[in-house]
């Protein structure tokens, strides 16, 4: 008789566990960046060379375009699609803003002196916390703003297609 409670609260604790384990695998715990988004998030983030807290609403301006792009010296399709946006920044009615993601200041100092600095200001997001505000997915991400909204957001790196979009958006 003793045996047989021991066996069924051995029985009933392993069904006990299975199910635990079992819901627990059916609960994804990935996050993932909210796709909707179509108004600039209101954040605060410090200024990459002067270090000065900027918030989000005195960094756009009404009527102006702006690209801004999340990157990191670490990203290799950051390093490839960095020549298209120096290429972008020469023009006129586009203001670039950069995202710094992740990354070791040092580096990025690097990764800009090697290769030119296209932004008219950059951001620092540390811990990712920002990046996840605009939704992002990962680096590079790109986001076309215009009266204060977002107008078009490109996953990836930049490309040729994407210039001919960008450019025919704000002439």
């Amino acid at each position: 008789m003793k045996r047989r409670i021991i066996s069924f609260l051995i029985i009933i604790s392993f069904i006990f566990v299975f199910v635990i384990f079992y819901k627990g695998l059916n609960k994804s715990s990935f996050y993932e960046p909210k796709s909707e988004i179509k108004e600039i998030p209101k954040f605060l983030s410090k200024s990459f060379f002067s270090k000065e807290e900027i918030e989000s609403q005195k960094l756009f301006d009404e009527n102006k375009f702006y690209l801004f792009n999340i990157w990191a010296s670490w990203c290799v399709p950051c390093r490839d699609e960095h020549p298209i946006l120096v290429a972008l920044s020469k023009n006129k009615n586009l203001n670039l803003i950069g995202l710094n993601y992740k990354d070791k200041i040092s580096n990025a100092e690097k990764f800009l002196n090697e290769l030119g600095n296209p932004y008219k200001e950059i951001l620092i997001d540390q811990d990712g916390t920002r990046a996840i505000e605009w939704g992002a997915f990962g680096v590079p991400e790109t986001f076309i703003i215009y009266n204060n909204k977002i107008v078009k957001k490109f996953i990836g790196p930049l490309n040729e297609n994407s210039i001919k979009e960008i450019e025919k958006m704000i002439q």
